[in-house]
């Protein structure tokens, strides 16, 4: 297989990535040797050589008999030091501070990748607090606030067909729904999630127009029993005033590195 650009694909590094990504998306569910042969189609004596060097490395970890893979404490060290690195994410926090202090919810930062959208910083807000955190999660971008204020930023011809994965039953799990609710955030201005990725939850999600198209949003959940018309209105109200000055700062700190 070639990439763009013609340079061919590695294949011993496109089986560790894939490797990788398997066991992430698994997290707390530890695999065993042949399922994660079966999963990825190689041999079961390569899987456990692949294992084995990885394990070397700490980027897999196994239990006690050797007998179940899971993602190890490198992939958390390389996740950090992404984190760490972004000149977008480091302008981005504090005003996530400003916001959580002035809403008391919870804010979010996330970022699109492919046909969904990772979460880079949370600010959990003191009355409503998960037991684990989304950094470093991913959710499809038609279930969220996050994802679908990225989306109304591009055309609808981008979107796939469907029918698309439903987290509850408030979910748009078909394209025309879903072009209709983009529509609208287009006119809004904003995304609203009334308890389509979680029940019990609402969240106002806001683009971030110093990429073009923009790649990251930030939202504010605040759960149903606390959304009052008023809350509603100052929620709107603050999140597009810290759009504004993160956008102002991202746009005057200018000479960043653009990573694609």
């Amino acid at each position: 297989m070639s990439e763009p650009g013609g340079v061919r694909e590695v294949k011993s590094a496109a089986r560790t990535v894939e490797l990788l990504e398997l066991l992430a998306e698994r997290g707390a569910r530890p695999a065993r040797l042949q399922e994660l042969a079966d999963e990825l189609g190689v041999p079961r004596s390569s899987m456990y050589a692949l294992l084995q060097t990885l394990i070397a490395h700490g980027w897999v970890r196994t239990d006690s008999t050797g007998s179940l893979y899971g993602i190890g404490i490198h992939a958390l060290l390389t996740g950090t030091s992404y984190l760490d690195s972004d000149p977008r994410v480091r302008t981005v926090r504090p005003y996530l501070d400003e916001a959580s202090q002035a809403l008391g919810e919870t804010i979010h930062l996330g970022r699109l990748d492919g046909r969904d959208v990772a979460y880079l910083a949370t600010r959990e807000s003191h009355e409503y607090l998960r037991t684990i955190s989304r950094v470093g999660r991913r959710l499809p971008a038609h279930v969220g606030a996050l994802g679908k204020a990225l989306l109304a930023e591009r055309d609808d011809a981008e979107l796939p067909p469907g029918p698309y994965e439903a987290a509850t039953p408030n979910t748009h799990t078909t394209r025309e729904s879903l072009t209709a609710d983009l529509a609208a955030i287009r006119a809004r201005g904003y995304s609203i999630d009334r308890e389509e990725g979680v029940l019990g939850i609402v969240g106002f999600g806001f683009a971030l127009r110093y990429d073009n198209p923009p790649l990251d949003a930030i939202s504010c959940s605040v759960p149903v029993v606390r959304l009052t018309p008023e809350h509603e209105g100052r929620i709107v109200t603050v999140m597009r005033e810290v759009r504004a000055k993160i956008e102002a700062t991202a746009r005057a700190a200018g000479g960043a590195v653009h990573w694609r």
